[in-house]
């Protein structure tokens, strides 16, 4: 009974994390932008390393403001960089950030030695460790940009799925590209401090994934994902405790694990001459709106 209680937090917390990154993965997924997650992360984490340099407590609220504000110049890059109209594709830059942040924070670890411990949680995260306080706190701040998320959802929603319609409809294609990282950064930043760097991204992109071997429409992969997500939240958990591994790790490597029996289910399903097209919601768009003008 005693573990079950001590437990209770975590997942309480994965579930959390489970149903904000499960939505801003199919934004991600579709654009095309798979690292993004792992870029402002690192950003994230290169602002804490700063903070601590300049003397800050790594778990104050200095220390977070000041890493919110590196995801903010992030994704301030991120917004500007992203053009139909070139031949470099925006992953290459979010590459790119990607090795400076992390050759920086390298560089700044070098002379923050006392805070190594925290350097590493913030890779490998410790989500055992999470008080109810915190989950409270990022079950606020994750409804909060939620709700933001679902009162604009439609311009999101084109933006990331058909940013031609959304040129020919008048919407800024950079202002909503910004208030998309903006909102997303706030998510990592919280994220990366309570799970860490690699499970925050197995959260954002294998539901997401898994979801799209089995439907199309967005409703219906939100709820493969966010089924996907909670069960192997709890699998993962309980595999990390009954075997005493390292919780972090252990969900990673059970997510990695429920998607290949998810493939090899899309396989026994869909093979041979039925086998079925993988595809995103942006192809779904495309041949809608291709069909709505041949009926015209």
């Amino acid at each position: 009974m005693e573990v079950l209680q001590f437990l209770l937090a975590p997942l309480a917390a994965s579930l959390i994390l489970t149903g904000i990154h499960a939505y801003l993965g199919v934004h991600v997924v579709e654009r095309g932008v798979i690292f993004v997650d792992l870029a402002l992360a690192q950003i994230a984490a290169l602002g804490a390393i700063m903070a601590i340099l300049l003397g800050m407590n790594v778990h104050g609220p200095g220390a977070y403001w000041f890493s919110l504000g590196f995801t903010f110049l992030g994704a301030v890059i991120f917004s500007l960089v992203r053009s139909r109209r070139t031949h470099i594709p925006q992953e290459a830059f979010i590459g790119i950030t990607y090795a400076v942040a992390s050759a920086a924070a390298i560089l700044a670890m070098s002379k923050a030695t006392g805070e190594t411990e925290h350097l590493k949680d913030m890779l490998v995260g410790n989500i055992l460790a999470v008080s109810w306080h915190e989950v409270a706190m990022t079950a606020a701040l994750y409804g909060a940009i939620g709700v933001f998320h679902y009162i604009f959802r439609k311009n999101f929603l084109l933006i990331s799925m058909n940013p031609g319609g959304a040129e020919a409809q008048g919407l800024s294609i950079r202002l909503w590209d910004f208030l998309f990282y903006a909102s997303f950064g706030f998510v990592v930043t919280s994220s990366v401090a309570i799970a860490g760097v690699l499970l925050v991204f197995c959260y954002l992109i294998v539901p997401s994934v898994g979801a799209m071997l089995f439907a199309d429409r967005i409703g219906a992969r939100l709820a493969i994902g966010w089924t996907m997500g909670t069960l192997v939240s709890g699998l993962g958990i309980y595999l990390s405790v009954a075997l005493d591994l390292p919780t972090g790790a252990t969900i990673v490597c059970t997510f990695g694990l429920v998607l290949v029996f998810m493939f090899l289910g899309h396989l026994v399903l869909y093979h041979g001459r039925d086998a079925r097209e993988l595809r995103g919601v942006a192809s779904n768009v495309a041949e809608e709106s291709v069909g709505g003008r041949q009926s015209l």
